[in-house]
This record gives C-alpha cells, sequence and structure tokens, in this order.
C-alpha cells in the first residue's frame, strides 16, 4: 500500500486511504470459512477413511466453492476499475501477496470440487453420472474416467486440500500483515491468527449442519482447541503492539480503548471466543451433544474480528507520527 500525504480536500479527486469497506471484510471472512472446510474435511480424510459419514457432512465440500465465490463477488464489487481484475492472471509477482492470493484463489476451485465429488455419497454421485449423461452421452466415458481417478487418489487430494487451504487461510492474513503503511495490520501474528479463526469458523460452520452425535463431538473438541489457540495469538497480537513504538501502541488502543474496544471485547473476545467455549466445555463435561448456538457465536465473532481489523487499521497510519514532526 503507497501512502500519500496531501493538503486538498476534493472528493473524488485526492487519493485516500480509507478505501476498504465491508465487502473487503467479507470476503475474507468467506474465505477463512472456505479455509477452514478445506483443511478439516482433508484431514479427516487422511484419518478417518474408513469410517462412514452423515450425508450432511459429506455434502458441506460442495458449499466452499459456492461461498468463495460469494467472497470473491465481494471483492470484486470493491474494486474500482472492477473489469481490470483479470489483468492479476497475466503475471505472477512472487513479492506481491495479491498476485499470490489470485493464484490461490484460481486453485482452490478445482481442489474443493474434487473433495466435494470424492466426499458424495455413492448413490447421489450415480445418479449425477445418470443425469448428465441423459443430456450429455458423450460425456459419460469422460465423466467415468474422472470419477474413478477422483476415487482412486484419496490421499492426494486430502493433502491437496490441506495445503491450499492452509495457504487460504495464511493469505487472508498476510494480505493485511505485509501492509507496512498500516501499524495495526503489520503484524507477523496476522497470518497464523486468520489461519486459525479461519479453521475454527470452518468447524462452527459445519456444525450448523445435521451431524451425526460423534461427528458433532469430534468437531466441537477440534473447535475448542482452536479457540485456545485463537486466543493465544491475540494475546500475542496485542503485546507486541503494546510493546512496539508509540504508534503501533497508539494503534493498539484503538482495540483495547479506544473506540473499537467495546465491539472488539464484546463481539470478538466475549462472544465470539471466551462464551462459546466456556458454554462448549459445560457441555463436553456434562456429557451433552454440542447445539448450534456457540458455533453461531463463534461465526459471529470470526466475522466481527475482520471487520473491525479492516476498518480499525485504517484508521492508523504512520502520516500522523511524521507530521508531528514538522
Amino acid at each position: 500500500m503507497n501512502e500519500f500525504t496531501t493538503t486538498r480536500h476534493n472528493p473524488l479527486i485526492d487519493p485516500t486511504m480509507h478505501v476498504w469497506h465491508g465487502e473487503v471484510a467479507g470476503y475474507l471472512f468467506l474465505g477463512g470459512v472456505v479455509a477452514g472446510i478445506m483443511v478439516l474435511m482433508g484431514a479427516w480424510l487422511l484419518m478417518r477413511s474408513d469410517e462412514d459419514r452423515s450425508e450432511h457432512l459429506s455434502l458441506v465440500p460442495w458449499t466452499a466453492p459456492i461461498l468463495l465465490s460469494i467472497g470473491m463477488l465481494l471483492l470484486w464489487l470493491d474494486l474500482e476499475n472492477r473489469f481490470n481484475a483479470f489483468r492479476f492472471y497475466f503475471v505472477f509477482r512472487p513479492l506481491s501477496p495479491m498476485s499470490w492470493g489470485s493464484w490461490i484463489l484460481l486453485a482452490i476451485y478445482p481442489a474443493s470440487l474434487m473433495l466435494a465429488w470424492y466426499t458424495t455419497p455413492d448413490v447421489l454421485r450415480r445418479k449425477a453420472l445418470d443425469w448428465i449423461g441423459g443430456r450429455i452421452p458423450t460425456a459419460v466415458g469422460r465423466l467415468q474416467r474422472v470419477d474413478a481417478w477422483i476415487l482412486g487418489h484419496r490421499t492426494s487430494i486430502a493433502w491437496v486440500n490441506v495445503l491450499a487451504g492452509a495457504a487460504l487461510g495464511v493469505y487472508t492474513g498476510l494480505l493485511l500483515g505485509t501492509m507496512a503503511s498500516r501499524p495495526l495490520w503489520n503484524s507477523a501474528v496476522l497470518g497464523p491468527l486468520f489461519l486459525t479463526s479461519g479453521l475454527s469458523t470452518g468447524a462452527a460452520y459445519m456444525l450448523l449442519y445435521r451431524l451425526e452425535d460423534v461427528e458433532r463431538v469430534l468437531l466441537t473438541r477440534v473447535d475448542m482447541g482452536l479457540i485456545v489457540i485463537e486466543l493465544a495469538l491475540v494475546a500475542i497480537w496485542l503485546i507486541g503492539m503494546a510493546t512496539g513504538g508509540e504508534l503501533t501502541h497508539e494503534a493498539m488502543t484503538l482495540l483495547v480503548s479506544g473506540p473499537y474496544s467495546p465491539a472488539f471485547w464484546s463481539l470478538v473476545v466475549g462472544f465470539g471466543l471466551v462464551v462459546p467455549l466456556l458454554g462448549d466445555w459445560i457441555e463436553q463435561a456434562q456429557g451433552h451433544v454440542p447445539g448450534r448456538l456457540a458455533a453461531f457465536m463463534v461465526l459471529v465473532g470470526g466475522f466481527a474480528l475482520r471487520w473491525i481489523i479492516v476498518y480499525a487499521g485504517q484508521h492508523t497510519g504512520f502520516s500522523e507520527g511524521m507530521a508531528a514532526l514538522f
């Protein structure tokens, strides 16, 4: 991100840094959920490949490309020159996070679709092949070969989804973390934080479906561990800013005691992390099957985290500190 300093005030003419809106936060949130679905379902195939899955859990991966498409639509709507977005795919710049992100997003589609096809129950998969074959008879042979190839490469498909999902989750944080002009964003912790939050929201999203009791208990335990890690990463992120320079300390106060602190402490830390963790722990301790309320709260907290970081980060910059020197 380039930093501009100007004394003019001409709307729609002078550059401004407050250019990212709610669409970006929505894209980061949906990207994290998709990353969580891919990583968790890929890991499920690697560790529990021989176990039966409920129909709802088997069909959840089909929602990953749909959610990603909605997120990319939001990102596209936020662009100033929307119809120039295709130029990202004419070149690859190794030092550009956005270039990496554009190609990662493109790779997510085939990986997630192969995962979704593999996890689809046999009955539904055969019905889909018969339906397509009845309308496009010439495609039957090719579809059967693709079907056989996917079913024969379970491990490869699982690993591709785990790695691609992790790359997507980390990228959503690095997209902000590499912008040195924003002290609130410029932290190496944002990558792991957004990845962990994405895995947590992915698990919470899956818990909204009608899963078997065993599946719900396992996903809830995974989510509890992820919430603990996320709380630790949030603490490390805030401590890092508090012990940094004056500008990073000022950026931290926006969240801790500034205008964004009520939403941060209530929606993100309280409603989105601590309360769901305690609720899941009580349910587990009493032997109850976890419900959907805690999962819903985790999703709200995950979205609030990205919304607050996107907006609060645009209220921090180095120009204010430099201006005080003159």
